[in-house]
């Protein structure tokens, strides 16, 4: 089946007629998921595969933000809450052996959450590192606060969720960690040179580059282009994310109604694919502007269609894994050691 490159989200807890319709006009390459589309476990279980039965495919991209702390959709009580990135590196004094089995083990623990209800790519891990003066919105979703760190914990947490049969996303390349402000509600301006970017901002992407899949940061490197944010500029793209950072996998933008873009929903489609996103993600599950996008996003083809089908192909079935057993360990890693 011929994709589009665009992803989009779903109003509520089961499909309706007017969104099946539009999945099969439009065909987006993948489908995310939110807290408003997840109620229980039987529930998300019978809408993912609504969805895969209703395109025909069964290895269909359905997406989710679940990194734990602040960031998890599948939500208490139906579902254990996870730890926050940062808890791992706190609780052992850095990127310890202890640390990075139990960020692992969590990892697995959170695809075996996914893949039990039928989704199959987190966004996640988080390789940002915050720096001082910074925009909360990063924080303790954040490895650590070097490169080394957080590189360290990002492969350890991008092999728990492969290993469990579940694809990762790294967010948010080139790095959103200097963001002054929430890109959710506005425009975050970063004034560093290329230069220290380069040595802490973009290592630990550098470092993961050979990873399927990742998500870009609707930031502005000034030094870099001081007229669009990244997931709109070519200059970042092109230059910085496939050139410098050496990353050749599938790349998506962060959601396109965010308002640090401006522009219509159809201008924000063109600028984020004409600068080299190979998909625009869109998330708020509004019908509307779920058309206007999909009426701006080509059938995937060329490049995009090869990273595409290079990062379905990474999907594998998972390795035994002791579920019981590893909560029990992450449980006590982080007690002995907090």
């Amino acid at each position: 089946m011929s994709y589009r490159a665009f992803i989009c989200g779903l109003e509520g807890l089961s499909l309706t007629a007017d969104e099946k319709a539009f999945l099969l006009n439009f065909l987006p390459c993948g489908v995310i998921l939110f807290r408003r589309n997840c109620e229980t476990p039987e529930q998300v279980r019978s809408l993912t595969q609504s969805v895969r039965d209703l395109l025909a495919d069964n290895n269909y991209p359905i997406l989710i933000d679940q990194e734990g702390g602040r960031v998890q959709r599948l939500a208490a009580p139906h579902w254990t809450v996870r730890p926050a990135a940062r808890a791992y590196c706190d609780a052992c004094g850095g990127a310890t052996e202890a640390a990075l089995a139990a960020a692992y083990l969590g990892a697995r623990l959170i695809a075996e959450d996914l893949r039990m209800v039928g989704v199959n790519v987190n966004c996640a891990p988080v390789l940002d590192i915050p720096a001082p003066g910074s925009h909360d919105i990063i924080g303790d979703r954040a490895y650590g606060d070097d490169p080394a760190t957080v590189a360290a914990f990002g492969d350890a947490v991008a092999r728990g969720h492969l290993d469990g049969g579940v694809l990762p996303v790294i967010k948010h390349i080139p790095g959103h960690g200097r963001a002054n402000a929430d890109s959710h509600l506005d425009l975050p301006i970063v004034t560093a040179l290329f230069g220290e970017l380069a040595q802490t901002d973009f290592r630990p992407f550098h470092d993961l580059r050979h990873l399927p899949i990742a998500m870009t940061a609707h930031v502005v490197f000034a030094d870099i282009d001081a007229q669009n944010p990244a997931s709109a500029s070519p200059r970042v793209i092109e230059g910085v994310i496939r050139d410098h950072i050496g990353f050749d996998g599938l790349l998506m933008c962060d959601d396109v109604s965010m308002h640090a873009l401006s522009g219509s929903m159809e201008e924000r489609t063109e600028a984020v694919l004409a600068a080299g996103c190979d998909i625009a993600l869109h998330c708020n599950g509004k019908l509307d502007e779920m058309r206007a996008v999909a009426s701006k996003s080509p059938l995937l083809e060329g490049e995009p269609l090869r990273r595409y089908a290079a990062a379905r192909a990474c999907l594998s079935a998972p390795l035994a894994f002791d579920a019981e057993r590893a909560e029990a360990k992450v449980r006590e890693t982080l007690a002995d050691f907090a």
